[in-house]
């Protein structure tokens, strides 16, 4: 009888953890790339490169939708970062991509600029990189179909820190089984992805994108969203009280050679 019960133990441990693997392997990963830089060369130069070596480079990988985004006219930032969105099927496409780029000679050749610059002259400041995965209600990137120019349409960023990692967990959970998410869904946010942040310097903490045509309709939608029936009953679910201690908002717009 325990031989039985031993077999059905291990039995269950392998199914679930098969289970748990296939969910896993769903689930996209996210690196966010934050280029900082202080002028309009460094800019024209980072744009150069990005579009005609560094996201070529990436198709030719097989990651055929990267976003690239500016912050909008008005922002403090605006004119100083660009954000780069890659999505990853797995976490070994991410560990292998730096040496495929590496062996890539048409990115070599049309990145030399960025690539080969020299110390007193760099393309930018910094670059900051953030590791997300997926979440599990939404395990892969989605590409909206806007029909206004890219220079009118608003692509918002939300990064919601917590105070603890239970907290946090606790957002999360809000997202995906409490249903946030089908709410963003239901009003038509538009969501790119939504993603827990595996690396990042604002842990712990989730990030989220959302996109509408334009800043008129941004406003409407959330307008809509803050008297929604359905998130005046989740709002005030006590396990999710005090899950986030800082919303940060960021509003972006695609460039005009972004995938996204």
């Amino acid at each position: 009888m325990k031989y039985r019960l031993s077999i059905l133990l291990l039995l269950l441990f392998v199914s679930a953890n098969h289970l748990f693997s296939m969910n896993s392997e769903k689930q996209e990963f996210y690196q966010l790339k934050i280029y900082n830089f202080s002028d309009k060369s460094q800019e024209d130069r980072l744009d150069k490169f990005l579009r005609d070596a560094y996201l070529p480079a990436l198709h030719r990988t097989g990651i055929i939708t990267v976003g690239v985004f500016k912050p909008i006219e008005g922002e403090d930032d605006h004119g100083k970062k660009i954000y780069v969105l890659i999505p990853f099927q797995t976490m070994d496409q991410f560990l292998q991509l730096e040496s495929l780029l590496d062996r890539d000679q048409q990115y070599l050749n049309a990145g030399k600029d960025y690539i080969e610059a020299s110390f007193d002259d760099p393309p930018y400041d910094r670059i900051e990189s953030l590791l997300l995965r997926a979440f599990m209600d939404m395990p892969k990137l989605h590409v909206p179909n806007h029909p206004t120019l890219p220079g009118e349409r608003i692509y918002e960023m939300r990064s919601y820190e917590s105070a603890t990692e239970d907290l946090y967990k606790r957002k999360v959970h809000m997202f995906n089984q409490g249903g946030e998410i089908d709410i963003f869904d239901k009003l038509n946010f538009n969501a790119v992805f939504y993603g827990e942040v595996l690396i990042g310097s604002t842990m712990p903490n989730l990030i989220y994108m959302t996109t509408f045509p334009d800043r008129a309709t941004r406003d409407e939608y959330w307008s809509i969203f803050r008297s929604d029936p359905d998130w005046d009953e989740l709002k005030i679910v006590e396990y999710y009280a005090n899950t986030v201690s800082k919303n940060t908002i960021y509003f972006l717009h695609p460039t005009d050679y972004s995938d996204i």
